[in-house]
């Protein structure tokens, strides 16, 4: 596969931020109330982590190790305020919903997890690539989410009536419980058609073989001792 098609991959089902890694839980579980909530986090963050992870990988040879991290946070700050500015200006009803979750984008460990993990060690267009599949990833998890709440607790999908006048809303998939219920439905889902949460593999299985995001090392006595009979051999 190609490696800039392999990136997009790997964002949205190999690696997907909100499902298999459960990253950005905050954002995830506060704002999807509506579909179209989901749509526009999604999206300010994808344009985020595109950015950031190009600006990073261009000026990786240039940022001292010593202070790589204040740097990043310094590059991201500042794209999350003009993404701030330009939904105040422009879309006044979304900046209403997001609300403080906009400037959150800043620590959302999503963003800084890849430029650490990925941009700084890898080239622009590649990073660009990576950027764009976590970011695809984390706007179909929230809009996934936005979506079955809206359905549920309003019987509205993006603002539209598509529930029968019959239909009685369940109001607590609108409220905080809801986030956590429908996630746990979500999971369960998956778990029962054996896609396994990133947390789940590294608990049943030990390695998932994530290694962009992986702070372990591969050298456990197990693997030492297989590479030295294959040595053997």
């Amino acid at each position: 596969m190609n490696k800039n098609l392999e990136r997009l991959y790997n964002g949205i089902i190999r690696e997907n931020p909100v499902f298999i890694m459960m990253l950005g839980m905050c954002p995830t579980l506060a704002v999807t109330t509506s579909a179209i909530n989901g749509v526009g986090m999604g999206v300010s963050t994808m344009v985020v982590l595109i950015v950031s992870n190009l600006m990073i990988s261009l000026l990786r040879k240039l940022i001292p190790h010593e202070v790589h991290l204040p740097a990043y946070i310094v590059v991201v700050a500042t794209l999350v305020t003009v993404v701030q500015l330009l939904i105040k200006a422009y879309l006044k009803s979304l900046d209403a919903a997001l609300g403080i979750y906009i400037p959150l984008i800043v620590v959302n460990c999503i963003i800084l997890g890849r430029a650490e993990a990925y941009a700084c060690k890898n080239p622009p267009v590649l990073s660009v690539f990576d950027g764009l599949g976590m970011g695809l990833g984390f706007t179909l998890g929230l809009t996934l989410i936005g979506a079955l709440r809206e359905l549920f607790g309003a019987g509205t999908l993006f603002g539209f009536q598509v529930m029968p006048a019959f239909y009685q809303p369940i109001g607590i998939i609108t409220s905080a419980p809801g986030a956590f219920l429908v996630m746990a439905l979500i999971v369960a889902v998956m778990n029962g058609a054996s896609i396994s949460t990133r947390a789940n593999r590294k608990v049943e299985g030990g390695c998932d073989g994530c290694c962009a995001s992986c702070a372990q090392r591969c050298d456990t006595p197990k693997d030492a001792s297989e590479r030295g009979e294959e040595a053997k051999v």
